[in-house]
This record gives C-alpha cells, structure tokens and sequence, in this order.
C-alpha cells in the first residue's frame, strides 16, 4: 500500500474516535475535562487516547481542548487577538514555520454556473482525511469540490455535490483524486511554489465571498458582518452566511475559519464537530510546525 496513503487511512481510523471526544470536550469548561474519563468511555486508557490524539493532531487531548475551546474564541475576539496568539497565551510551544495551504483559483464562466454544469466533466473520488472519508471533485481548471461524509453517508455526499451542477458529466477517478488528497491533507506536500489550482463554480457574490475566505490564514478567524463589509455589502451578513455554507471546496477554502456573533462556532454544513476537530486540527499543526 502506499504509505500516503496509509498516513490518511490512520488518520481518518483515528478521527471517528476524536469526532466523539471534540463532542464531549466543548460540553464542558476546558478547566473540567476528565481525559481519563472519556478515554475510559471510549474503551481506551488514557496512553492510547492521547496517542491518538498525538498522531492525529500532534498534540495531546488536553492542549487540542485548549485550542478549540469556544471560550477562548471569545475571549480572542473581544481583544482582538488572532487565534493563533491566544494558543501561545495559553501556554502551548512557540510555533515553527507553517506552510498555508497555498492556493491559486479562478472563477469558472458565469453562463457555466447559469447552464448548471452542461458541458462540465466532473471526476470524483472518495479519499481517507483527518475529518473522515473526503470527496474530491476535480475539472480540467482544477478542484471544483471537497466535501465530507460519516461512515455509511457517501452516497448522500456524492448527491449533494452533484445537484449544485447537475447537468456535468461525473466519472469516478479515484487515482487522479487521490493526489489531490495527498497534496490537500499531508502537511509535508503543501507547497507555496506549487499551489492548489481551485476551480469557483457559483453565483458572482458567491465567488466573491469564496475569493475571502481564502484570505483567513490558518490560526485566525473571521466573522460574517467583516466579511460583508469586505465584499462591500455591509448589511448582507446573512447573504454571506449563506453563501458561506455554499461553499463547495470544503477545508481549502477555508468556511471553517468563520464565526458568529460573539465569536460564536455557528452551524457547518459538514457537521459542527467537524468544523471544530479542522480548527483544532489547524492548531496542533501550527504548534508543531509543519512543512
């Protein structure tokens, strides 16, 4: 087996056990989590959970709380300072250099999105990731799609995607994807000199908001009012909040960076524990200093 792709394979074994504990973690104050206890829920001891955690995340269960506790976002946002300042506050490790994911994209022709995707060939995949089994849509301009989907919802996922740009042709080419995975989730491949060609297939605002998200870099965040104010529609919020949950290029365009009102982690349409376990996952990288 590749060993590419036996890296994403632990790795998204590991994260249906850590979806569980991102749960149960944001139920309580980060000064009140019992590992021991959780890991005793989840069949495990308390060596083996934080061996997950290590191997996922690269941090222990106990610092992941820290960097993905809701009241630490609070708090960041009330005075202004970037997530990732907050998680050196807390008292994790001066970070090493992080690579971003570097992307480079265009938006696809107008009367494209108009014809719903007539004329469009459309492969797909479905690929192990840290947040569990990922879709990938990929045209000849580049990645069109990254999606997410829980054991057994691969089908509903695959739907989903498909009735933004019904009318395109699908054909499953799970080898061509399978790059764009290893290049997506393995760290060590994201590279500034070779950027992620994505592909922006949605309405004019839409694209505009996209084109934003992909301004948060990984460690801060953004809410839906500053992103109005950015696509000079200040009292579109809730505009952006839609289009902020179009999004089809999950992850690498980076709609988990966004919050609410008070720094509320509002709804993801891939599920809100994964928008946690992302933001997490973000900051154990960045402590770790991967690339």
């Amino acid at each position: 087996m590749d060993q590419t792709m036996h890296q994403l394979e632990i790795c998204a074994s590991d994260y249906e056990i850590v979806r569980q504990v991102v749960a149960q973690l944001h139920d309580t104050a980060a000064d009140e989590h019992q590992i021991d206890r959780i890991a005793a829920d989840l069949g495990l001891t308390q060596r083996q959970l934080t061996d997950i955690f290590r191997r996922w995340a690269g941090l222990t269960p106990k610092a992941f709380s820290h960097c993905i506790t809701l009241d630490r976002a609070r708090k960041m946002l009330k005075a202004d300072v970037p997530i990732f300042d907050a998680s050196l506050e807390l008292g994790l490790s001066s970070p090493a250099r992080l690579y971003d994911l570097f992307v480079t994209h265009e938006a696809m022709p107008p009367g494209l999105y108009k014809a719903k995707g007539e004329g469009l060939e459309i492969r797909f995949g479905f690929h192990p990731s840290p947040f569990g089994q990922a879709l990938l849509m990929v045209t000849d301009y580049g990645l069109a799609g990254l999606a997410f989907a829980d054991a057994g919802q691969e089908q509903s996922a695959l739907e989903d995607m498909q009735s933004r740009w019904p009318k395109a042709t699908y054909i499953q080419n799970d080898a061509e994807t399978g790059h764009w995975a290893d290049r997506i989730f393995l760290p060590h491949q994201w590279q500034q000199d070779q950027p992620i060609r994505v592909a922006m297939i949605g309405t004019d605002f839409e694209v505009r908001v996209w084109q934003t998200l992909l301004k948060i870099k990984p460690g801060e965040a953004n809410s839906y009012g500053a992103i109005a104010e950015e696509v000079c529609s200040p009292k579109a919020a809730r505009a952006v909040g839609a289009a902020v949950g179009r999004n089809p290029i999950s992850f690498v365009v980076p709609c988990h960076r966004v919050i609410g009102k008070n720094a509320a982690l509002t709804g993801y349409h891939w599920g809100l524990t994964r928008k946690k376990a992302m933001l997490g996952w973000e900051a154990g990288q960045l402590q770790g200093g991967a690339g």
